[in-house]
């Protein structure tokens, strides 16, 4: 079941109003104040996107090491848990990633960082497991780029209608002397 945020926070309100027993509207302030109330809701990671990347952080106990960890990242999935345990974090990803280009560490013997490289890096990810709530990515405000991280054709166009403007501005001097 996909479970979208934005509709289940009228139901979560709901639910911790009547297991409360407080008749007046209870303000959810962030998600993870409903995850205490719904531990469904809640992710075993969190995770963050730039337009060509997902970058995961997942918690592990103090003292994890990597020979400790089972990480598989393919294509279409990503898997991550100690080894003779059951899995942290196991599922299809949302949209395909370029493994040869994604890689793990473990951070202070108590995270995982993972790095994934998009494979459509035009596209902003719902979600990083496909079965994991999802975000809505018309709210995702963009920073800005580097002409470095554009494809050479986009590049060109960029590099093209910079070089137009600065002759327009230098013609509009030239003729206010």
């Amino acid at each position: 079941m996909t479970v979208y945020l934005e509709k289940n926070v009228k139901y979560v309100t709901r639910q911790i109003e009547r297991e409360s027993g407080k008749s007046r509207p209870v303000r959810v302030g962030c998600y993870l104040e409903i995850a205490q109330y719904i531990p469904s809701l809640a992710l075993p990671y969190r995770w963050t996107q730039e337009l060509g990347e997902v970058d995961i952080s997942v918690p592990v106990p103090q003292g994890t090491r990597a020979r400790d960890l089972l990480i598989v990242i393919q294509k279409k999935k990503l898997s991550v848990g100690l080894k003779g345990q059951d899995k942290i974090v196991d599922g299809e990803l949302c949209m395909d990633i370029k493994v040869e280009e994604s890689t793990w560490t473990v951070e202070d013997n108590q995270t995982v960082l993972i790095h994934l490289e998009k494979l459509n890096k035009e596209r902003w990810w719902e979600n990083v497991l496909t079965h994991h709530p999802k975000i809505d990515t018309r709210k995702i405000e963009p920073g800005n780029s580097k002409l470095s991280d554009l494809d050479g054709e986009t590049r060109g166009m960029v590099e093209k209608m910079m070089f137009d403007n600065q002759q327009k501005v230098q013609t509009q001097r030239d003729v206010l002397r």
